[in-house]
């Protein structure tokens, strides 16, 4: 007699898996329900009957788990698990399994991504030639703005993570040098990266990329004090969390050219809530929380939810984010 699969429901699945995908890593294994997008009043009789819950932004207070009697698992199709209740988890005895490092190689080409805009200007010079100035051009090259070489430059990091050293790894690429704040020791791979302490790494970087998790301590880290230190030629890049920087404070460094520009790809409240004071700043590029989200990506998220899954049902949960849930 066949053994029933357990029942797994993805409640929000769309951000991983828009179409361009088969969620059959997940289906082999289990009878799976997917949902696009899940309501706060659909959750628990979507899932009142499954085994395991995944999700990635969709959130799960300690009042829906204790609604899901069966639940034994939640799997996190993301890397930050702030949307779980981790104490009512625990309570249950439930795993919470996260995802990281799926995003690294996404992510930290993104960073180059958003710099090289802010230093070659790229998208205006193709709408300068879009609009007919090349072609009305007595010379056979010109710039709308000047155009900033990276080699020579140092680009600070802040949160010397998996993406953090992929991000350092490609400017030392482009011949920067790179410092970081981290309190980690060198090791091999690290070892060209200069550690000096945070006011050192404003003050002296052109480039600052955020890679940290954010947390009591970094929240709004990047604030009137530290846009001050930052040289008026300096970029800002953020691909970690908005809530790092106190966005009001960014707003008057940029208006008031205390830097010289940001590339964001993360705000403080995501999607922007009746817009956001620097959508529209001069200086100031913003993209949709899309650094992540290449499909060569999301296809090693798959698979890193799929083998999350796998060892759960085998007894063995693993990337568990709450160590205490047995307890």
């Amino acid at each position: 007699m066949a053994i029933e699969k357990p029942i797994v429901v993805v409640l929000d699945g769309y951000t991983l898996n828009p179409g361009d995908l088969s969620w059959e890593p997940i289906s082999k294994l289990a009878q799976s329900r997917i949902y696009e997008y899940t309501a706060e009043h659909e959750i628990i009789s979507r899932a009142r009957d499954a085994k395991v819950i995944m999700a990635n932004k969709t959130i799960l207070d300690a009042k829906t788990i204790d609604s899901l009697p069966h639940l034994q698992c939640i799997c996190v199709l993301a890397t930050g698990y702030n949307n779980i209740d981790l104490a009512a988890a625990n309570k249950r005895s439930i795993p919470v399994c996260n995802i990281s490092g799926y995003g690294t190689p996404a992510v930290a080409q993104h960073v180059f991504a958003l710099l090289l805009e802010l230093t070659n200007q790229v998208s205006l010079h193709h709408q300068s030639v879009l609009n007919g100035k090349w072609t009305k051009s007595r010379d056979f090259s010109y710039t709308e703005q000047p155009i900033i070489e990276l080699q020579d430059k140092t680009m600070g990091i802040y949160g010397l993570g998996k993406i953090g050293r992929a991000t350092a790894n490609i400017a030392k690429a482009f011949g920067m040098r790179v410092i970081t704040s981290s309190k980690s020791k060198p090791d091999i791979e690290t070892a060209f990266i200069e550690r000096v302490d945070l006011d050192t790494l404003f003050a002296k970087s052109d480039v600052i990329s955020l890679h940290a998790n954010l947390n009591k301590q970094n929240a709004g880290l990047v604030n009137t004090k530290l846009l001050t230190r930052m040289k008026a030629t300096a970029y800002l890049i953020n691909t970690g969390r908005g809530g790092l920087i106190v966005e009001s404070d960014l707003k008057y460094a940029l208006e008031n050219n205390q830097i010289a520009g940001a590339g964001l790809d993360v705000l403080s409240v995501e999607p922007p809530v009746d817009s956001n004071i620097l959508i529209g700043v001069k200086n100031c590029i913003i993209t949709p929380h899309m650094a992540w989200s290449s499909r060569a990506a999301r296809k090693r998220l798959m698979n890193i939810a799929s083998a999350n899954l796998k060892a759960f049902l085998d007894g063995f949960p693993q990337n568990v984010v709450n160590p205490s849930f047995g307890e």
